[in-house]
């Protein structure tokens, strides 16, 4: 069974290193509108025999209860990495051959972009990676075993799961997907999500309603 794990934080704290460009309520707004448009296409994926949700925000339990996906609550979040490895071996221990792990802040998914990694012809040990939009992260994981090797997610993390997924010889797919690897953790990553077509998304309605997308094209002008 290949199963689809979200790790979803507190989203009052989401998104710090945007704080330069974006108050602590934007920041949010902005988290909440990202999370709304990776559920929507979450809500249509075909091929994830269960979804988790690892959290100990009660808005996300919520949201996983209304939907009936198995919450993994958790006392508080070490890093998303260690989150996610817990979460992994449960999913190992309740029947998941594989788990794709995929972050929540990617407003342009679409429920196609997640199964076909899903549906990826592989045998354990393997390991499919998506890189984030400049190379040096990883926008998702789909391990088979799940706990073939640790997380390490943020700035770096591609090589290294690479570099352990070798070392495991395992098999890698490397799969690039432009729609999976915007996400948006800075402000040159904001920048770039609003050279795209956002009028079909919760956060593209969301950056024009609260102001934030006439501020950056406002500045770009002035630059």
């Amino acid at each position: 069974m290949r199963t689809l794990l979200l790790p979803i934080k507190d989203l009052r704290n989401a998104k710090q290193r945007l704080a330069s460009v974006l108050t602590p309520e934007e920041r949010f707004g902005l988290a909440q509108a990202m999370l709304a448009d990776t559920i929507r296409a979450v809500l249509q994926v075909r091929l994830a025999g269960k979804i988790f949700v690892v959290t100990n925000y009660e808005p996300a339990m919520g949201l996983a209860e209304e939907n009936c996906w198995d919450i993994l609550s958790e006392e508080g979040q070490i890093s998303e990495s260690a989150s996610v490895d817990r979460a992994s071996r449960i999913c190992q221990q309740r029947g998941a051959s594989g788990v794709l792990r995929l972050p929540l802040d990617l407003p342009l998914v679409q429920a196609s972009d997640i199964d076909e990694l899903l549906a990826v012809e592989c045998a354990a040990p393997a390991a499919v990676m998506v890189p984030s939009r400049d190379g040096t992260g990883t926008n998702a994981l789909l391990r088979f075993p799940p706990t073939l090797f640790m997380s390490h997610f943020g700035a770096g993390s591609f090589a290294q799961h690479r570099r352990e997924a070798e070392q495991a010889n395992a098999s890698i797919f490397i799969r690039r997907n432009a729609r999976l690897e915007m996400d948006v953790d800075d402000e040159s990553d904001l920048r770039e999500l609003l050279r795209h077509d956002l009028s079909a998304t919760v956060t593209g309605q969301w950056l024009e309603e609260s102001g934030v997308a006439a501020r950056f094209r406002a500045r770009a002008f002035a630059v």
